[in-house]
């Protein structure tokens, strides 16, 4: 059998650029592999070069859930659903997670990638054993929740119990329902307090997913990532999904999987993003606030999404915004689960066009209607940046990104913008004449983008 061989970079970054790939779809049966002992890799002896990077095409006239191996009763809660054609991404992953391959998957969000990892994974457990099963492992508590009602119907055709645990709400009612849990969708943070309470084994899991996989490791979640992995079975499978394998993240793939089968899906056929680009220099961090007014203040304005680095700093200024008779509200993983879902909630109806954030809703967050998203804080690097203003310009509208620029920040959004192919406006960098110091190599200090950065606000 000829096997076609195609890959591709990052969807995530590559849209707002503007580039698309086409990938093949899988229609091929693969033998379980054997069960293996899951060894811990030294990150700095592997990179992207060492993951598999294949999306292997074959038949490509699959008209079911059924032909992929999904059992009758998933198929049919989906048709209750009128859910009866897989997505391209749902093509590619389910047989091979049927058939108990780890696997590396690289998908865009909102690309039907949910169900992709939950329709193989009610098939793949057996219900009411003691403790959880599977863990899928998931930044943020939207995103958590999001998961948790997209598997419900089908672990429920299956006689499956899922639960989620997540922070911001009372630890009790979370107790209770993990530990009768056959599926765990899970924040880190959250479930190390659970496990540490003796809440929560692990013991028995043999399915791990983690989902958007590289925004964990953005937010700092590495440590208790690796601490959690370490607690599961080392004969477990794990289905890595994740907006980029490359880097830090694809060496972390390699690191929690074994012999995976990789699939990379972009979208041909979705509409690249209409968004402005604007970079503002401001002199100081204080007027910046003068420039978010004016914005703000158009008669045609729009739900504007705000972007902060700090919990402290989104409520400040949003109180800083009252004084300027602009409503606003904020949020950031301080607030509870509940005031979280009321502001998005009063964003999402209009009865509040601002919604000031940190990073915590770059992801997990579909409000299609976002006319326009400032960058009052600039974003950490070019990622982040497609991340936030990714926001706006959704479902074939229009959308603007404004990023203010201190004078500090001109050269790495300068690079941003180059990187992205955008229109920066910042001008050419210029060519440094200063004397080096006594003492010092000559070279500008990078900032540290090693494990040593800063847990990032949520």
């Amino acid at each position: 059998m000829a096997l076609a061989i195609k890959t591709c970079g990052c969807g995530g970054v590559r849209a707002i650029a503007g580039v698309a790939a086409t990938v093949n779809r899988s229609g091929l049966a693969f033998s379980p592999p054997e069960r293996f002992r899951f060894l811990r890799v030294p990150l700095g002896a592997l990179g992207p070069q060492d993951l598999p990077s294949s999306s292997i095409a074959g038949d490509n006239n699959i008209a079911s859930f059924a032909d992929l191996g999904t059992s009758r009763s998933v198929v049919d809660a989906l048709a209750a659903r009128s859910i009866d054609q897989p997505f391209p991404v749902q093509e590619m992953v389910i047989r091979d997670a049927l058939a108990g391959h780890d696997l590396l998957v690289q998908s865009p969000t909102g690309s039907g990638k949910t169900l992709a990892f939950g329709v193989p994974l009610v098939d793949l457990i057996v219900p009411r054993q003691k403790g959880p099963q599977a863990l899928v492992l998931a930044p943020t508590r939207e995103l958590a929740g999001q998961i948790v009602d997209e598997l419900g119907s089908l672990a429920a055709a299956r006689g499956l119990r899922v639960a989620a645990v997540y922070g911001g709400v009372g630890f009790g009612p979370q107790i209770k329902a993990a530990g009768r849990a056959d599926i765990l969708v899970a924040t880190p943070g959250r479930l190390e307090d659970l496990i540490g309470r003796g809440s929560v084994t692990l013991s028995r899991v043999k399915v791990l997913v983690l989902d958007e996989a590289d925004r964990m490791l953005d937010m700092g979640f590495r440590p208790a990532v690796d601490r959690i992995v370490d607690r599961t079975p080392d004969d477990r499978q794990t289905l890595f999904f994740s907006a980029t394998l490359e880097g830090a993240t694809g060496r972390v793939a390699a690191a929690y999987t074994h012999s995976a089968r990789s699939h990379t899906h972009t979208e041909p056929d979705r509409e690249v993003p209409k968004i402005e680009h604007r970079f503002v220099p401001v002199a100081s961090q204080d007027a910046k606030l003068g420039q978010l007014v004016e914005q703000l203040g158009g008669p045609d304005t729009g739900r504007s999404l705000v972007f902060v680095r700090t919990k402290r700093g989104a409520d400040k200024l949003v109180k800083r915004l009252r004084d300027h008779d602009v409503v606003a509200v904020a949020m950031h993983g301080n607030k509870t689960q509940r005031q979280r879902e009321d502001a998005l909630s009063r964003f999402e109806r209009g009865k509040v066009m601002t919604l000031v954030a940190t990073d915590v809703a770059a992801r997990g967050i579909d409000v299609p209607d976002v006319a326009q998203v400032i960058n009052y804080d600039a974003p950490e690097d070019r990622d982040a940046y497609v991340h936030r203003v990714g926001r706006t310009g959704r479902a074939g509208r229009t959308g603007t990104g404004i990023s203010f620029i201190l004078p500090e920040q001109t050269d790495d959004m300068r690079k941003v913008g180059v990187g992205l192919g955008l229109d920066h406006g910042l001008g050419a960098a210029p060519r440094s004449t200063a004397t080096p110091s006594p003492g010092s190599s000559g070279r500008r200090r990078r900032r540290n983008r090693g494990g040593g950065r800063p847990k990032a606000a949520a």
